[in-house]
């Protein structure tokens, strides 16, 4: 028995050996680092199509020289985003070895049905390739393989956080921007009323139609206003309205009003997935989504959220006349 132990032992023994001796990872022989796509140039990359083991992808495209999300109406991407993960890519090496054996390929999440990453890029003269990105050893570090090649090297130039596969890391999310002290007249309409209000000469906010018996919650109109002039997008949708968008019968409209303009916001549906609402603004062609946090203040605020809460009686004394 003992010996049949020793004999265990020592097979997982030389199982670990093998496992640090095919996973270490390690410099290639001298002369043997390499470009892992040779003769690449930033420049010549005109599309990426970003995927993530989640089912996510996004698709960037170079347009005339600008770069742009063609499955959004060519909705401009921010090229100080793009640009250096093109220059990442042209930047990979072969210096550090892992694995030459296509086996080892779904442990460092590096195959085809098991990734972190998989980047597609195409370049000017039709040329197609793609890119694996896997799991991290350590912080920082990153396993990489060419599609068509069984090496997987590592990389501390490039991780799986810098490639989201989401429209908002490569655009600018700020879909609307107003200086909120510009703002003088704000109507928001929703399945609860119409709410107006005016701010005048000394910057005091009013509400049409206050009762004797109703004051007015200044700070809660100056947040009001402030979260309808800065609105943030989740990702852009398009030119082209759709049935689907609820723009027929939106679920609230808010007007802003400055000294030179007025700015309407239009709230559509509510997408049942992932809560988020498509919105409209005056100052865009674009349809976006916003979170259901940013819409819930156009969607669902009432007359009293903008008042101050009555004070509470105070309890008459027990036994007192």
């Amino acid at each position: 028995m003992q010996r049949h132990h020793q004999i265990l032992i020592g097979i997982l023994a030389v199982q670990i050996i093998l496992s640090i001796v095919v996973f270490w990872p390690r410099a290639a022989a001298t002369g043997q680092s390499a470009p892992l796509f040779p003769d690449l140039k930033a420049e010549d990359i005109v599309a990426l199509t970003i995927a993530d083991g989640e089912g996510k992808s996004i698709t960037l495209r170079k347009v005339t020289g600008n770069w742009v999300l063609p499955e959004a109406d060519d909705y401009p991407a921010q090229a100080d985003k793009v640009t250096p993960l093109l220059d990442n890519i042209v930047g990979l090496n072969t210096a550090r070895l892992v694995t030459r054996t296509a086996a080892s390929h779904k442990q460092l999440q590096v195959a085809p049905d098991d990734f972190q990453r998989r980047i597609e890029f195409e370049t000017s003269d039709g040329t197609k390739q793609t890119l694996y990105l896997g799991s991290s050893p350590s912080y920082g570090t990153t396993h990489f393989r060419r599609a068509d090649r069984n090496e997987t090297y590592l990389t501390n130039a490039i991780t799986t956080w810098q490639t989201n596969a989401t429209a908002n890391s490569w655009i600018n999310t700020t879909y609307l921007s107003v200086p909120q002290e510009d703002v003088t007249r704000m109507t928001l309409q929703n399945g609860n009323g119409t709410f107006v209000f005016s701010k005048d000469d000394a910057g005091k906010w009013h509400m049409e139609g206050l009762a004797e018996d109703e004051i007015l919650d200044e700070a809660k109109v100056g947040t009001a206003v402030r979260q309808a002039a800065s609105v943030i997008m989740l990702r852009p949708l398009g030119k082209e309205v759709q049935a689907a968008y609820g723009m027929d019968t939106p679920s609230a409209v808010v007007t802003l009003e400055t000294a030179e303009k007025t700015i309407t916001l239009r709230v559509g549906a509510q997408d049942p997935a992932d809560k988020s609402y498509v919105v409209i603004s005056s100052e865009s062609p674009y349809y976006v989504r916003v979170s259901e946090y940013t819409a819930k203040q156009w969607v669902e605020k009432k007359r009293e959220d903008f008042l101050q809460a009555p004070p509470t009686p105070t309890p008459t004394p027990e036994g007192a006349p």
